[in-house]
């Protein structure tokens, strides 16, 4: 790891001071976000922070993408939400073991590139779909009561909720003012805080708000973050048993799966956006795959979250001014130092403070921000990414993210198969002109034959091919024998056939020469 040898102390003072200067910026916005991603996925709190401290102390030192910052992410809560409602949360632990085995195998086999290939269409349909469904449910625990159940019943419910916590004026009405001035303090920190100061995070000055209202006003009827009195106790480890359970219910290793897919996804692109934050070490995807593998095979033996490579704490990394890994093994050191002496200062924090900071989170999942960029690809790209949405928040996750994979498997094969031709003629003209756009394969030969085959004979036919993006050797073949049996009409065709032959030699490598000759 040759990176890792820019953070000797000795080597250069300066950048260590720059990263543990960061690393403290991430720890703040890494442990209200830890705890939120838990209370979302139907875990404690603490499980939020232990995969967090992993994702430091483990991750940060193996990884492929140095300044990308690992933790339990929003993107996966959602899922694991499901996934502890179905099977309990002492089956998270061998289900998460599991997909981080997959990931690490996927490394392995330099499968990382292919994760990228995802289209952006159902990745951002997934993130607004995920975002769509924490507002959701999270509102209903920012009003101090619980998610109702499917994504649309939670959505639909939150005008009764509200209703009912106005008129009722009790608890919940207490709740969901300090939910809603978490949110304010947010808004209002991330839009007008002096510059000098930014380096606080919003959610962080949202939470301390919150709990300092709860305080002031002495709101002992409202509910607040349950921790344990040993901090480690809510670790489960996988037993032989619950390996076996594993083994014998495909629902479990469709979560698996689904987590390692969706885990392995979100943690590549981000890493690809954080590249594009800073001019430094590039990422290493195949590397940076095996290392979350790793880093999701140790939060199963503990029973905690599973993690992803997070873009927010990525972002903050990076802003901050990190130069190298130590920021982010740092952070998860400040994440274990607070585990080890302070968690009692969890138990200060309201339950509407930390659903609040969700709230904002899913509402900025969810803003459709994507659809301008989208639209400069096509309204295909559009459509599938509102069906992805569609469908995560109609059914769930895993439905709706292989129904945006379908439907883009479905546009590649229909861009490929594609050939739409169009013929002018001058009327009194004995020239036809015909204008190929798209793909000319073997798929679209019958309607270019049944094309040439009207012409008349004798015609002078010119062919146009500016907008022609491949031809394969069937349809060349077939343009070759046409120009010959039509020639011996009295007609001619007009084709740039040296340009015709790299449409050819551009997606075989063949030389020109060997194109023509195939086509003779």
């Amino acid at each position: 790891m040759s990176d890792i040898t820019a953070i000797n102390p000795a080597k250069d003072a300066s950048t260590v001071g720059r990263d543990f200067l960061a690393s403290i910026v991430v720890f703040l916005v890494a442990l209200p976000l830890c705890m939120g991603v838990a209370l979302a996925s139907g875990m404690p709190p603490t499980s939020g922070i232990i995969t967090g401290i992993i994702g430091g102390l483990i991750v940060g030192v193996i990884s492929g993408s140095p300044l990308q910052v690992s933790g339990p992410a929003a993107g996966l809560a959602v899922l694991v939400y499901q996934l502890v409602k179905d099977f309990g949360p002492e089956m998270l632990g061998t289900i998460v073991l599991f997909a981080g085995i997959l990931q690490f195998i996927a490394g392995t086999l330099k499968l990382g590139q292919w994760f990228r290939a995802v289209s952006p269409a159902v990745i951002h349909g997934m993130l607004a779909g995920i975002g769509v469904l924490i507002f959701a449910a999270q509102f209903h625990v920012m009003l101090d009561g619980k998610p109702i159940g499917t994504g649309i019943q939670n959505l639909v419910g939150i005008p009764g909720a509200i209703m009912d916590a106005v008129s009722a004026g009790d608890s919940r009405l207490t709740a969901g003012e300090v939910g809603a001035l978490t949110i304010a303090a947010i808004v209002a920190w991330a839009s007008f805080a002096p510059k000098s100061l930014r380096m606080i995070p919003a959610p962080l000055v949202g939470v301390l708000v919150g709990v300092a209202a709860a305080a002031l006003f002495n709101l002992d009827q409202i509910k607040y973050v349950n921790v344990p009195e040993n901090f480690w106790s809510t670790i489960i480890f996988p037993t032989p048993e619950r390996v076996g359970a594993f083994f014998s219910d495909y629902h479990l290793i469709v979560g698996a799966v689904a987590i390692a897919f969706i885990a392995s996804a979100e943690t590549l692109l981000c890493a690809t956006a954080v590249d594009q934050m800073h001019s430094g070490v590039r990422t290493k995807y195949d590397r940076e795959l095996s290392a979350q593998g790793i880093g999701n095979a140790l939060c199963g033996a503990l029973g905690v979250l599973p993690m992803t490579g997070v873009i927010v704490r990525s972002g903050a990394n990076v802003e901050a001014g990190a130069k190298t890994r130590l920021s982010a093994i740092l952070h998860g050191a400040w994440l274990l130092l607070f585990a080890s002496l302070l968690p009692w200062t969890l138990t200060y924090v309201p339950l509407s403070t930390l659903a609040a900071v969700l709230v904002y989170t899913g509402y900025k999942l969810a803003y459709p921000k994507a659809v301008p960029m989208l639209m400069k690809y096509g309204n295909a790209k559009v459509f599938i990414y509102a069906v992805t949405v569609v469908m995560i928040v109609a059914t769930d996750l895993l439905k709706g993210v292989l129904t945006g994979l379908a439907l883009s498997l479905v546009r590649i094969f229909y861009a490929l198969s594609r050939l739409d031709i169009r013929k002018e003629q001058e009327p009194g003209s004995n020239r036809i002109d015909l204008y190929l756009d798209g793909t000319a394969t073997l798929l679209r030969l019958p309607r270019l034959a049944q094309e040439l085959e009207t012409l008349p004979a004798g015609s002078q036919v010119r062919v146009h091919i500016k907008q022609l993006d491949y031809i394969d050797h069937a349809c060349l073949d077939l343009m070759s024998n046409w120009d010959k049996q039509h020639r011996a009409t009295g007609g001619s065709l007009t084709i740039e056939w040296e340009d015709l032959a790299k449409k050819y030699h551009e997606r075989h490598g063949t030389g020109n020469g060997g194109v023509k000759a195939a086509a003779s």
